[in-house]
């Protein structure tokens, strides 16, 4: 689906950095705008933030720029995205405290669990309830609904469940 997009971006010679670099820029505009409880606007930056997260790798692909340094910046500026997003929401207040820390680690041990599990030889791609892109959709329809805080415990409860389906997986592949 973003193929056509990526071979328009690609023509016009627009990088996969550029995107990655742009995308960590409105998710940090977002994370600010979720501190000043500005949750429309925050979330349709994030939204954005989000397309271009996975538009960078699809331009990587379309342009033959896939590079292992470039898989590596657009996991980094991912961490730190989703980290600025989540502790803004915790300052602001729009969340409990304690929900909104487990919801922070679980986020960054979705992630962490799949990288170490890869390094493994094991593929993880769709093992688990909340990979990046479900992430950002649940905190963006929760923010347009005004109801951000229920997202938090959500997020605070599925990607701690994610996280250990993705250690009983690994285990069981690792195990022998």
């Amino acid at each position: 689906m973003l193929n056509p997009i990526a071979i328009a971006l690609v023509k016009v010679h627009i990088t996969p950095n550029v995107l990655s670099l742009t995308g960590i820029v409105l998710a940090f505009i977002s994370a600010f705008l979720y501190y000043n409880e500005d949750l429309w606007l925050a979330a349709s930056l994030l939204l954005v933030s989000g397309f271009l997260d996975a538009l960078d790798g699809a331009v990587a692909r379309a342009g033959r720029k896939v590079t292992k340094f470039g898989g590596f910046l657009d996991s980094l500026l991912d961490r730190y995205a989703d980290s600025a997003v989540i502790v803004a929401i915790i300052i602001a207040g729009l969340c409990d405290l304690l929900f909104g820390l487990a919801a922070l680690i679980g986020t960054l041990l979705v992630s962490y669990s799949r990288a170490r599990a890869e390094s493994e030889g094991i593929q993880m791609s769709g093992i688990g309830l909340m990979e990046r892109a479900e992430r950002i959709v649940l905190l963006v329809v929760a923010s347009f609904l005004n109801v951000l805080w229920i997202a938090i415990i959500l997020l605070a409860l599925l990607t701690n469940v994610t996280v250990i389906h993705r250690a009983v997986y690994a285990w069981r592949n690792l195990r022998h």
